[in-house]
């Protein structure tokens, strides 16, 4: 990746982040909504909403029963989004830049067979495949709202168990300070790792309590299904209260570590990624606001924006994990 510099900070050109030609349609997207002629502009969102309708529904995939969550904020009230918005607006640099691509090429990964790893500062390190983790607790059903940082949000009936489950039996060392996540990186299975968009493999990464937080979520379907292919199959990651990208999917490797691992999107621009990244709306990213956000599946760019909630609304469960941090400074 080609680096600019500027004020002391290292950032990546605005074109490998978002391609050139998908920068000029939104550009011409707003100007037709700023004249008041949409119909040419919001071809890309028709054809979303047209790949929506042919994406297959609830009882197209295996089945993966779960018990309802039993866990404080595990199940919000909001709607849920309808399956078909969940699965074909994704953010999944590895198949894609356009939110509608992972949907369109995610069907060259396989996702079995399948092993995660787990080592690092454990006592007893471990192998797990994917049958070993869908039996390793008990899967429950998680409604959790979902924030990605440009802005949008769904609500999503997530299958899992808490991530804790696995990494206790791993047995953590005092030394383990954090966890680092990596994912899969094949490029014959993943057509978007021959962009110069972020260094592969993509690695998260989380402090070790917010790792063990009861809501951080070792994830394994949605909507009573294993995961589409589009959305991280087999396994990922859900953290409801910090913005989709940390979130990682496709994970193959868990490594616990003394050191704060660097995430992908922060080596890529830190001054607009930070380690954290909670939902907050008071702390906009360099671009936009985050002060409010458009629910996917609820009048597409027309839906009426909704104020983004402290910790994405988590706040009661996870806010004692971030006593005494300046949250601007530590974002």
């Amino acid at each position: 990746m080609h680096l600019i510099k500027d004020h002391g900070f290292t950032h990546p050109h605005s074109s490998e982040i978002t391609p050139r030609e998908q920068f000029e349609r939104r550009r011409e997207l707003l100007r037709h909504l700023a004249t008041g002629v949409a119909g040419v502009g919001l071809a890309s969102w028709a054809a979303r909403d047209a790949l929506a309708q042919t994406t297959a529904g609830p009882g197209k995939l295996a089945k993966l029963a779960g018990s309802r969550s039993a866990v404080a904020g595990g199940m919000v009230m909001d709607k849920p989004t309808p399956y078909q918005d969940v699965t074909s607006y994704n953010n999944f640099y590895e198949f894609g830049t356009d939110k509608a691509d992972p949907a369109r090429t995610a069907g060259t990964l396989k996702p079995r067979p399948w092993t995660v790893s787990v080592e690092g500062e454990v006592g007893k390190p471990g192998t797990f495949d994917l049958d070993m983790l869908l039996k390793l607790a008990p899967i429950e059903e998680r409604i959790y709202r979902l924030r990605c940082v440009e802005g949008w949000s769904m609500v999503v009936p997530w299958m899992g168990y808490s991530l804790s489950e696995l990494i206790k039996r791993v047995e953590p060392t005092s030394k383990a300070k954090f966890v680092e996540f990596i994912t899969l990186a094949d490029k014959s299975q993943m057509p978007g790792l021959r962009s110069g968009v972020l260094d592969w493999p993509y690695t998260e990464g989380l402090r070790i309590d917010e790792a063990m937080h009861p809501l951080t979520l070792l994830t394994l379907g949605l909507y009573g299904e294993v995961l589409p292919n589009q959305n991280g199959a087999p396994v990922r990651l859900i953290v409801p209260w910090k913005y989709g990208f940390k979130s990682a999917k496709s994970i193959v490797k868990i490594r616990l570590v003394e050191k704060q691992p660097v995430s992908s999107w922060t080596r890529a621009a830190e001054q607009e990624y930070g380690f954290y990244s909670n939902v907050n709306p008071s702390v906009d990213h360099p671009r936009w606001s985050q002060a409010s956000e458009r629910r996917i599946g609820e009048g597409g760019v027309f839906a009426k924006k909704r104020p983004t909630l402290m910790f994405n609304g988590y706040e009661a469960q996870v806010a004692s994990l971030y006593a005494g941090m300046d949250l601007k400074k530590f974002y």
